[in-house]
């Protein structure tokens, strides 16, 4: 039998995690002691290594999926958590030691930590599938009728993974990426009837791409600028701003004279990505593809985000909705997040997840989703344009997860708010690009003695207070990244900023 087949019939199983329940999380306590549950933890990045490479200290990245070890509060679960390297000891305590209604040690005995010991840029999930005694490791430690395995995107390596090991994997199919990528998310766009730019379909090469922007040209000749995308990048990294009012057409925009001054002009191109320079972007459009597109005008513009899940059993759950903090040559890459979005447009945007959730369930898709939008002031409100979809974890997913774990609260449909058991509002502002050059080389014990000296630390009575993770790249890059969590915006914003001033003084 086939890898895939194997696999869409391990999949089945997934089904009976999700017995009783409608939620996208089904570990949480049920009854006294919870159920019975084995997590395996693969935080692999599994992209290209071109595209990793743009991100510093992206080999540190595995740890962003530590909010995992608060599932640990219910005493029924095991982990096991793998990464490349291993786990500082005090990174693993730090997290053991904000689980609510579990003594740390408890937590700490149903905890297996594994690493490849391989520094190499190969994604963590061909590491482990490289070395047959961690596989064999790995499944003796795992229940294999009461465990599954998340990671933080979908590939045909983690397919492989999960039918060599024989768990189900709470992640879509491989087969389904292309609704992830920057093509299908156009094309999911226009069949759901969702607003989204005008552009282009799938493209290959820069011949493509040059014809593909003189149709745009004639199309709409008012346009100003067209973002070029690879079709599988991410965090905007592969994104790239073209001028179009040097390139007005004196003709037909099909002429070769002109045809050759749009693909003259794309050497000028701003690329978002640091380094990048026009050779190299030419090659990796024509090895990956990509897609063209206007690129929206606004005085007042804002770039929300809307997160979702699609459990087993085909239900779409709209989880989370935050305004993404961008920064490059034209704002388009992500370096953090506030939430919630903006109460003007919060309902819309629940509404533009739930239809492409509805979507990508009809195709058979489950586990995370988000939509990335661009928000623009109008004299009648604000317009909403879909401009891609993630099916993977991304940047604003552990915030998220560390607060819902943190304050065991709920997200509130109606208001698009999120309550703790407490029923106070919770609001934060995260990043995972805190990065500054008198930060490196301080130890994760550095930083730890700080958040303890200068009351950093969250704290469980009010419910306030700063989480870190990326601890294990703050010495060698001086990068970490945090969420601030508060009871109002100005709160959370005040901690973030207090907790900022401190470590810049502390660490000069």
């Amino acid at each position: 039998m086939a890898i895939a087949d194997e696999f869409r019939q391990l999949q089945t199983r997934l089904l009976e995690c999700w017995e009783g329940t409608e939620t996208f999380i089904p570990e949480l306590p049920r009854g006294p002691g919870g159920i019975e549950r084995d997590i395996l933890v693969v935080p692999s990045l599994s992209f290209p290594q071109p595209e990793l490479g743009k991100i510093t200290g992206y080999t540190h990245y595995e740890e962003r999926q530590l909010y995992t070890l608060i599932q640990l509060r219910n005493p029924r679960t095991r982990m096991i958590y793998v990464t490349s390297q291993p786990l500082h000891p005090s990174i693993v305590d730090y997290y053991l030691d904000l689980l609510p209604g579990v003594p740390s040690c408890h937590a700490r005995d149903r905890l297996l930590l594994l690493a490849t010991y391989d520094r190499s840029d190969k994604p963590l999930t061909a590491k482990i599938l490289e070395r047959p005694r961690l596989l064999e490791r790995i499944r003796q430690a795992l229940r294999p009728n009461q465990a599954y395995m998340v990671c933080f995107n979908s590939t045909p390596l983690e397919r492989e993974l999960a039918v060599r090991l024989g768990v189900p994997l709470y992640s879509t199919d491989p087969d389904l990426l292309y609704w992830g990528t920057k093509a299908g998310s156009r094309e999911l766009f226009a069949a759901a009837g969702i607003r989204h730019p005008i552009g282009s379909g799938f493209l290959q090469g820069v011949p493509e791409l040059v014809r593909a922007i003189a149709h745009l040209q004639e199309k709409c000749p008012e346009l100003q600028q067209l973002v070029v995308k690879l079709n599988e990048a991410f965090s905007g990294e592969g994104n790239a701003l073209l001028d179009l009012r040097p390139l007005r057409p004196l003709g037909s925009p099909h002429t070769p004279d002109h045809l050759q001054r749009i693909e003259n002009s794309l050497e000028d191109m701003v690329f978002q990505a640091p380094n990048e320079t026009w050779a190299s972007y030419r090659q990796r459009f024509t090895d990956l593809g990509g897609i063209v597109e206007a690129f929206v005008e606004g005085t007042v513009k804002r770039s929300p985000s809307v997160q979702g899940c699609i459990t087993p059993k085909g239900s779409v759950e709209i989880v989370s909705t935050h305004e993404q903090l961008l920064n490059a040559p034209t704002g388009q890459i992500f370096i953090g997040c506030e939430f919630p979005a903006h109460a003007d447009y919060r309902q819309q945007l629940q509404e533009l997840g739930q239809k492409v959730g509805t979507y990508l369930a009809q195709q058979g898709v489950i586990g995370c989703f988000s939509v990335d939008v661009v928000a623009t002031q109008t004299t009648e409100g604000w317009e909403l344009y879909a401009i891609e979809i993630n099916l993977r974890k991304g940047g604003t997913t552990h915030p998220f997860m560390t607060l819902k774990f943190l304050t065991d609260g709920h997200y509130e449909l109606a208001s698009g708010r999120f309550y703790s058991k407490h029923r106070r509002p919770k609001y934060y502002i995260a990043s995972d690009n805190l990065c500054q050059p008198h930060y490196r080389g301080l130890l994760p014990n550095d930083l730890l003695d700080m958040i303890a000296r200068y009351h950093l630390h969250f704290d469980s009575s009010t419910e306030t207070g700063t989480v870190f993770h990326l601890m294990g790249a703050l010495s060698e890059f001086g990068k970490l990244g945090l969420v601030s969590i508060g009871n109002t915006p100005e709160e959370a914003q005040a901690i973030y900023n207090q907790t900022i001033g401190v470590l810049d003084a502390a660490a000069l």
